[in-house]
Protein backbone atom coordinates (compact mmCIF):
# COMPACT_ATOMS: atom_id res chain seq x y z
CA UNK A 1 0.00 0.00 0.00
CA UNK A 2 0.93 3.57 -0.46
CA UNK A 3 2.16 5.90 1.61
CA UNK A 4 -0.46 9.35 1.81
CA UNK A 5 1.78 12.64 1.04
CA UNK A 6 0.63 14.78 4.32
CA UNK A 7 0.85 18.69 4.37
CA UNK A 8 2.28 20.52 7.62
CA UNK A 9 -0.28 23.23 8.97
CA UNK A 10 1.06 25.31 11.34
CA UNK A 11 -1.00 28.36 12.98
CA UNK A 12 0.65 31.08 14.64
CA UNK A 13 0.07 33.90 17.66
CA UNK A 14 -3.85 34.47 18.24
CA UNK A 15 -4.52 31.51 15.61
CA UNK A 16 -2.87 29.01 17.72
CA UNK A 17 -4.29 30.27 20.68
CA UNK A 18 -7.82 30.09 19.97
CA UNK A 19 -7.43 26.65 18.14
CA UNK A 20 -5.05 25.39 21.04
CA UNK A 21 -2.86 23.97 18.96
CA UNK A 22 0.47 25.24 16.94
CA UNK A 23 0.84 22.16 14.39
CA UNK A 24 -0.77 19.17 13.06
CA UNK A 25 -0.26 17.14 10.11
CA UNK A 26 -3.22 16.57 7.22
CA UNK A 27 -3.41 14.13 4.03
CA UNK A 28 -2.53 16.13 0.91
CA UNK A 29 -6.17 15.87 -1.23
CA UNK A 30 -6.15 16.23 -4.79
CA UNK A 31 -7.43 19.85 -5.12
CA UNK A 32 -6.26 20.95 -2.08
CA UNK A 33 -5.45 24.87 -1.49
CA UNK A 34 -5.20 26.91 1.67
CA UNK A 35 -9.28 27.95 1.44
CA UNK A 36 -10.17 24.30 1.34
CA UNK A 37 -7.80 23.48 4.45
CA UNK A 38 -9.16 25.90 6.67
CA UNK A 39 -12.36 25.03 5.74
CA UNK A 40 -11.49 21.77 6.69
CA UNK A 41 -9.86 22.46 10.44
CA UNK A 42 -13.15 24.36 11.19
CA UNK A 43 -11.30 27.91 11.85
CA UNK A 44 -13.04 30.86 12.83
CA UNK A 45 -13.07 33.71 11.18
CA UNK A 46 -15.29 32.31 8.04
CA UNK A 47 -13.77 34.28 5.86
CA UNK A 48 -10.19 34.67 6.43
CA UNK A 49 -9.07 35.91 3.45
CA UNK A 50 -9.55 39.64 4.67
CA UNK A 51 -6.95 39.33 7.88
CA UNK A 52 -5.00 36.17 7.82
CA UNK A 53 -2.09 35.72 5.38
CA UNK A 54 -0.92 31.99 4.25
CA UNK A 55 2.27 31.06 3.14
CA UNK A 56 2.97 28.05 1.26
CA UNK A 57 6.64 26.51 2.32
CA UNK A 58 7.60 29.98 4.11
CA UNK A 59 6.70 32.11 0.90
CA UNK A 60 3.89 33.92 1.06
CA UNK A 61 1.05 33.08 -1.02
CA UNK A 62 -2.57 33.71 -2.13
CA UNK A 63 -5.72 31.42 -0.76
CA UNK A 64 -6.51 29.79 -4.09
CA UNK A 65 -2.57 28.22 -4.32
CA UNK A 66 -2.79 24.97 -4.97
CA UNK A 67 -1.09 22.70 -1.95
CA UNK A 68 0.71 19.25 -2.45
CA UNK A 69 1.81 16.59 -0.67
CA UNK A 70 4.98 17.96 1.92
CA UNK A 71 4.24 21.24 1.68
CA UNK A 72 4.54 23.45 4.70
CA UNK A 73 1.21 25.56 5.05
CA UNK A 74 1.41 28.46 7.47
CA UNK A 75 -1.30 30.51 8.79
CA UNK A 76 -0.75 34.20 10.18
CA UNK A 77 -2.88 36.62 11.60
CA UNK A 78 -2.58 40.39 10.97
CA UNK A 79 1.09 41.31 12.59
CA UNK A 80 0.93 45.17 13.84
CA UNK A 81 3.92 46.95 15.18
CA UNK A 82 5.14 50.19 16.13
Amino acid sequence: MGHTPELRVLLFAALRERAGWRERQLAATRGATPTTVWGQLGLEPADPAATIRVAINQRFARWDSPLAGGDELAFLPPISGG
